[in-house]
């Protein structure tokens, strides 16, 4: 079964995403849809080895919640700093270390990060664990390493690790 369902959660998403996109349940659609979603989910398997584990899914509602909350507010902070009549924003790198060494967990937090306004995700450093960030104003950097540590990874250590 493992062979046929390498990453089984991928496979009934996909299913799920082409049902929806075909706005129809109709039994053609199920088995189009499923064999198009085990090819995927084989397919995964030559770039994904490892499989997806959630260890806590409810974490994952609060980590959708608080990144959400986050987005909106950097939203409204980016358009404030450009709207302000100050000359410019104090852009910046920063180096931060992290513990968090899932594959999955580092994936989502570089989305978070780059979907967040006003930061991105440039370059993570697997031997020594750390990653580099551009942020678009910052005024106190180590604010920044912790709001990422208290409310991103220790979350995606939660729901990953």
């Amino acid at each position: 079964m493992k062979r046929l369902f390498p990453h089984p959660l991928l496979a009934v998403i996909l299913l799920i995403l082409w049902l929806i996109l075909q706005q129809s349940a109709g039994l053609g659609h199920i088995l189009l849809g499923g064999v198009i979603a085990i090819l995927a989910s084989l397919a995964a398997s030559l770039i994904i080895p490892e499989p997806l584990i959630v260890r806590r899914p409810l974490k994952v509602l609060q980590l959708i919640v608080v990144a959400g909350l986050d987005i909106v507010r950097s939203n409204i902070a980016v358009m404030l700093i450009l709207f302000s009549p100050r000359p410019q924003p104090t852009a910046a790198f920063i180096e931060m270390p992290l513990k968090l060494t899932n594959t999955f967990g580092l994936a989502v937090l570089a989305c978070l990060i780059t979907a967040t306004p006003g930061s991105a995700w440039l370059e993570y450093d697997r031997e020594r664990s750390t990653v580099l960030i551009h942020v678009f104003d910052l005024v106190d950097a180590d604010e920044w390493v912790e709001t990422i540590k208290n409310r991103y990874e220790s979350l995606l250590m939660e729901i990953f690790q």
